[in-house]
């Protein structure tokens, strides 16, 4: 009752608008108190409708009130405050339809903070206070506000639920325990839950790794796209430039053409035209003559004819023409028509065939595939490994094929070779590794480490050892325990020891992983990079005589 009376003065001092204890209080005609500031601002947004009101009973104002602090209920308000009174909670602190109420409030109750397991009851910040002051609370459970408390109580015994029943994987009380659930497999829930969470961040740590690994995947498809994007734009623009030459070219030698046709033009018609006027001139001459022995032929007088004729008869002069000219109209130039037919066959025919290599490449942008998970899903991508001689350094071996690498006590006489590596007991495989494959490599007597490197790794020194440097990874096998190296930084791999080491590449994911092959496989250490270069098969063995390092046939 005393908590109601506190709760009560709260609500009566409080203003209806600022929801805050009053300041400055005044009292309107109807009876209700504000803040001072408080009605003054809610009768400022009035002043249009020239009508005032009430906030609470909405009884109306004409012409606007004018208030004066009310000084009694000032006083009140400020004595109240020295005995300890508080602000009114907010709306927000009450318990909304969401929220979960406090149990102990009384009238409107506020929102809980706390649920508490043992009691069985949700509690505000007041309420709350015993749990953290009194001894006979401290063992009790305090949970994040639950509306599902209830479930935590026993139906049938109406005891609270501490048990677990892994037979029937349901909860229960201590009674069910003795009674339905006699002999059952039942722990406490404390435990159970245990066991669950555990396996719970199994699974989260399974479901990050793949976030992880979608992730990098997500990041390296962006890639491809700003990699096909650039290629493609770099294509396009080399394209244009090619085909913009090559229309220029044909332009000049279209230009070209016709310059030379016009040309020859002008000069076979310049012939034609000279030839044509000595043809005119000697028409013309050869008429006049004619009509000079014309007129001879019909003088009547005979002496006169007889004296006239000898003088009109010169010789004629050679004739200029002659009957041969052969006129071919619109074959002048056909020669230049068929030359340039052939060059435009050529050149379609060139363009067709290069144009089925430029429509036939493909791009190739798939989502990488995922990692095999079984020793099964592996040997699908199994890939043969020989070992390549003239790479071997002079203290190994080859054997099996080209398969297995032995340590002699004795250096081989090995004839001189660029590949050999001279300065470290190691070998390179025959086979350019570009694909997703995988193969294992079993390893006796010594420490083995498991590699693959780029072509034109170094050959001598200790630089050319694999992993001191970057363009090798590799595995140190030892006999209980495993290091991995790369640009000669050392990073230690847990894992079990296994004489069989399985090795996983996806060249174009950049994936390169280690596994340890037994009755299982378990993963030993996984590489994302972005390979440059094609890699090669590598082992290199401890300097033990007999230590030796075999690729496995797998098929």
């Amino acid at each position: 009752m005393a908590q109601r009376g506190v709760q009560l003065d709260r609500e009566t001092f409080s203003c209806s608008i600022c929801l805050d204890l009053l300041k400055d209080p005044v009292t309107t005609i109807c009876g209700h108190s504000y803040c001072m500031k408080c009605i003054k601002g809610f009768w400022d947004g009035e002043d249009e409708k020239e009508i005032h009101s009430c906030p609470q009973c909405r009884q109306s104002f004409t012409p606007r009130p004018v208030l004066l602090k009310n000084t009694m209920l000032a006083a009140l308000v400020e004595e109240l405050k020295k005995t300890g009174l508080q602000a009114a909670p907010a709306d927000h602190c009450y318990a909304g339809a969401g929220d979960v109420a406090c149990d102990f409030c009384t009238g409107r109750k506020l929102r809980a903070c706390k649920s508490c397991l043992q009691c069985v009851a949700s509690y505000c910040d007041q309420h709350l206070q015993p749990h953290y002051e009194l001894s006979v609370f401290k063992k009790h459970k305090l949970v994040e506000p639950s509306k599902k408390l209830q479930e935590n109580i026993c139906s049938r015994h109406d005891e609270v639920m501490k048990l677990f029943c892994r037979t029937d994987q349901q909860s229960i009380c201590y009674l069910c325990s003795v009674d339905e659930h006699k002999g059952h497999d039942t722990v406490s829930a404390a435990a159970e839950r245990t066991e669950r969470q555990r396996e719970l961040e199994g699974s989260r740590l399974n479901i990050q790794q793949r976030i992880q690994d979608g992730e990098k995947e997500v990041k390296l498809l962006q890639q491809e796209v700003e990699a096909v994007n650039g290629s493609a734009e770099k294509a396009v623009e080399g394209s244009e430039k090619m085909f913009t030459e090559l229309i220029r070219l044909m332009k000049k030698r279209s230009s070209d053409v016709k310059q030379q046709l016009r040309s020859q033009q002008e000069r076979k018609v310049s012939g034609v035209r000279e030839l044509q006027e000595k043809l005119e001139q000697e028409i013309s001459e050869l008429k006049r003559r004619d009509a000079e022995l014309k007129l001879l032929s019909h003088t009547e007088d005979h002496n006169q004819f007889l004296l006239s004729y000898p003088s009109s008869l010169p010789a004629l002069s050679e004739a200029t023409h002659s009957f041969s000219i052969n006129i071919r109209p619109l074959r002048y130039f056909e020669d230049v028509t068929v030359a340039l037919s052939a060059v435009r066959d050529k050149l379609q025919d060139a363009l067709r065939e290069e144009w089925t290599n430029v429509s036939s490449t493909e791009v190739d942008v798939s989502l990488p595939a995922a990692e095999p998970t079984t020793r099964a899903g592996f040997l699908t991508y199994s890939q043969e490994i020989t070992l390549d001689p003239n790479t071997a350094n002079t203290w190994l071996v080859l054997s099996e094929g080209s398969r297995k690498a032995t340590y002699m006590e004795q250096q081989q006489s090995y004839s001189s070779h660029p590949d050999r590596f001279t300065a470290c007991p190691q070998v390179l495989s025959r086979e350019s590794l570009t694909r997703r494959c995988y193969w294992e490599v079993e390893r006796r007597g010594g420490a083995v480490c498991v590699a693959v490197a780029y072509k034109n790794i170094i050959r001598a020194g200790s630089e050319s050892l694999f992993g001191n440097n970057d363009k090798s990874w590799s595995l140190e096998c030892f006999q209980k325990s495993y290091r991995f190296r790369y640009n000669s930084i050392i990073t230690p791999v847990s894992g079990p020891p296994s004489s069989r080491v399985g090795v996983y590449l996806d060249h174009r994911a950049g994936v390169l992983s280690f596994y340890s092959v037994s009755e299982t496989m378990t993963l030993l250490h996984r590489v994302q990079t972005t390979f440059t270069q094609p890699l090669h098969a590598g082992v290199w063995l401890y300097q033990t005589s007999g230590n030796t390092a075999e690729f496995c046939k797998l098929k």
